[in-house]
């Protein structure tokens, strides 16, 4: 294929991978048509912003805090999750900011995360087989044929979502309420009454002083009262993210402006895939999973294919590799990428290849596995001399009860309390601060 930006078309004809089948073909167009016409919801700039950020933690001169939810669902995409899930997000980026002297970008899991890719098709229940739920922007998480049926509809419903969500993260990140003075409000009740919730406060206290005498001098920065917060998901849909590409008018380049960061999964990076061919001509800052199936060689042609400038901040490898994996797989590709000169940040993802099913059916993580991945991850590009960029973490600004271990010490039993996601087991609030305490450390002694 030549270097035109492709029709979607022409995407369906490589054979896109992890897309649903619409019964109505009038209907999937028509919303397509409705979208292509809808404001975007970030704008280029603000993309070329966050490019900018990503290369600097490419360099070690910041680090990335990605985090938010496994697959997102209409129904929460109210203000108070929204409010919950940044402000968990803000309590992990200054324990990480002020405990390990490190600027962190903040890019919210959010605003786009409604689609999700599944092992297979269809499941079945009780004897009943039906399609497999891919998220609310396909179809619906309820059991019956009806519901499970994927509605085009569901795509506009998305940009809706996507749209309030954001409208009410730049007002809680310009109004107030990131604002630095509001480190102890941040912290609700049941956080405050853990232990890591009281190192949380003894740290906001050391910054209230710090501030009381940034004031006493006179200093009053800008940054002490808002932040740079930016979105992410992962594109899947090519229906949704073809029709939410636009041509940018200062560059006269495709951006997609569904979200700031967008990645290829896991199940949609194969090299002549649809996906890759897509994003290849983007000029978004994006991302591409890389898990244990992935040779030192995939990674060079990836990045050769969907960064031929080579430019600083382009593209980021998102590593996921699980716990007991980590540190004999991630060395080759880091090695070959960095021999060739290659400009790629790296993430990991802590979280995708440590999942397993309890006895009581519920399908979890331990807690100490996913850290013990981000130490891998360190532990590697230390060894190697290279630089670790971020983390992708699945959280929530909620008091669930999804991942087993930490210092709450949740149990199997325990999950049956509060588990509420309708895809992947997700970090609390608890277990989201005490893994940026842990992963401010490893900074630290990077």
């Amino acid at each position: 294929m030549n270097d035109a930006f492709p029709s979607l078309e022409q995407l369906h004809a490589i054979g896109a991978l992890q897309q649903p089948t619409y019964s109505d073909p009038a209907a999937l167009a028509a919303a397509v048509d409705k979208l292509r016409n809808q404001p975007p919801l970030v704008f280029a700039g603000e993309c070329d912003q966050l490019k900018s950020s990503i290369a600097a933690a490419g360099r070690g001169e910041a680090f990335i805090l990605q985090g938010g939810d496994c697959a997102e669902v209409f129904a929460e995409a109210t203000a108070d999750n929204t409010r919950n899930k940044l402000r968990v997000l803000l309590q992990m980026a200054v324990v990480l900011t002020y405990a390990a002297s490190v600027p962190v970008v903040k890019i919210g899991r959010l605003a786009g995360q409604y689609a999700k890719p599944r092992s297979s098709d269809t499941e079945t229940r009780d004897g009943v087989t039906l399609p497999a739920y891919r998220g609310d922007a396909v179809n619906g998480f309820e059991f019956t044929e009806k519901s499970r049926i994927p509605d085009p509809q569901r795509l506009l419903d998305v940009y809706h979502a996507s749209s309030s969500t954001l409208n009410l993260v730049r007002a809680f990140t310009t109004g107030g309420y990131a604002d630095l003075r509001q480190v102890h409000t941040w912290n609700s009740e049941f956080v405050r009454n853990s232990p890591v919730g009281a190192k949380y406060e003894a740290m906001g206290s050391e910054i209230e002083r710090a501030i009381a005498f940034m004031e006493a001098i006179g200093a009053d920065p800008e940054e002490f009262h808002r932040v740079d917060f930016y979105s992410s998901h992962e594109a899947l849909l090519l229906e949704y993210e073809h029709a939410m590409t636009r041509i940018d008018s200062r560059t006269e380049t495709p951006y997609n402006v569904s979200g700031h960061f967008v990645w290829i999964g896991e199940r949609t990076r194969q090299l002549d895939g649809a996906h890759v061919e897509y994003f290849r001509h983007l000029n978004n800052p994006i991302g591409c999973k890389l898990g244990p199936t992935a040779t030192p060689d995939d990674a060079l042609a990836l990045a050769a294919k969907l960064n031929p400038k080579n430019e600083e901040g382009r593209l980021t490898f998102i590593t996921r590799f699980g716990a007991g994996k980590v540190r004999d797989g991630l060395p080759g590709l880091v090695e070959k990428i960095t021999a060739e000169g290659v400009n790629v940040t790296w993430i990991s993802d802590p979280m995708h290849g440590n999942t397993f099913s309890t006895s009581n059916g519920y399908k979890t993580r331990r807690f100490e596995d996913v850290l013990d991945e981000v130490q891998g991850f360190f532990d590697v590009h230390h060894a190697l001399g290279t630089v670790p960029g971020g983390i992708l973490v699945e959280n929530t600004g909620d008091d669930v009860t999804e991942i087993i271990g930490g210092g709450e010490e949740l149990d199997e039993a325990g999950l049956v309390h509060r588990y509420e996601s309708v895809v992947d087991p997700r970090l609390n609030r608890v277990q989201s601060l005490e893994m940026a305490f842990q992963v401010a450390e490893m900074l630290r002694s990077r």
